[in-house]
């Protein structure tokens, strides 16, 4: 098992964020899916265990082109459809990814922290001695460069949008830094300890890596989009992102029946 922890800082809200994620996530979800792949919703539903209360989601991912190509030729047919449960009790929220047909071999576990400050609590998931030594920290600054210029968006480079509502933006470099000390601008850390695991000698550790450099890319691809559409979100409420899901569920089976892939490519 590889465990990595993202910590991912951004000039919002704890608050805000909840709004923007949801809404972010129903906007990428549009664009990831189309000509047989990306994201089907099965279920989107209030649940409540014990204490803990939030949103239950379970979807499907049809990835066929959005692996690697070495991964592709090795998996058969109807293996890259993986099922996504999420509980989200936000400020808590824990994803399990899996998939029916590699069966217990496979698994990724995302569990999120989001925390108003700097992503300094060093600790923040409880992880024991030895996880913690097992654990790699790395930080996403959604104003770097990216990894794959072929993510590049100009309308999702924090580096060039001003929000008209709130005044925030374009991050510069040392944006992080000034933040610290900025009183008038919220911050928070979203920090998203992934455990990848894949058991199938002698891949499993190639697996696990290229899972891992996979979530990095989409993390940081995500949240600056999450920040660019800053505009287009902030003001909405939880009955308007409600609404906005039920739609994007139809829109999302109408685009999987028709018209071209769209949206991130692996490799070949």
């Amino acid at each position: 098992m590889l465990i990595h922890e993202y910590r991912i800082i951004l000039p919002i809200s704890v608050e805000e964020y909840q709004i923007g994620q949801l809404y972010a996530v129903a906007e990428a979800s549009k664009g990831e899916t189309g000509g047989g792949e990306g994201v089907e919703v099965l279920v989107n539903e209030p649940y409540k265990n014990g204490d803990e209360e939030g949103q239950y989601t379970h979807k499907i991912y049809h990835l066929q082109s959005k692996v690697p190509g070495w991964i592709r030729a090795l998996a058969p047919k109807g293996s890259l459809e993986i099922h996504e449960k999420a509980w989200n009790a936000y400020p808590y929220c824990k994803t399990v990814l899996s998939s029916e047909y590699v069966g217990d071999r496979f698994s990724i576990e995302i569990i999120t922290w989001h925390k108003p400050d700097m992503g300094t609590i060093e600790n923040v998931h409880g992880l024991t001695e030895a996880q913690l030594k097992d654990r790699k920290v790395v930080d996403i600054d959604i104003a770097a460069n990216l990894d794959d210029p072929k993510d590049y968006k100009e309308d999702e480079d924090p580096t060039k949008f001003k929000s008209v509502k709130t005044g925030r933006g374009p991050l510069s470099a040392g944006w992080q830094k000034a933040l610290e000390s900025d009183t008038n601008t919220p911050h928070m850390c979203a920090y998203k300890l992934v455990k990848a695991e894949f058991r199938m000698f002698p891949i499993q550790g190639k697996v696990e890596s290229t899972i891992q450099k996979m979530e990095k890319r989409l993390f940081t691809t995500f949240h600056r989009k999450l920040f660019c559409t800053l505009d287009d979100w902030h003001g909405m409420t939880m009955a308007d992102i409600r609404e906005m899901e039920e739609k994007t569920k139809a829109e999302l089976d109408e685009l999987r029946k028709k018209g071209a892939v769209q949206g991130t490519k692996a490799d070949k």
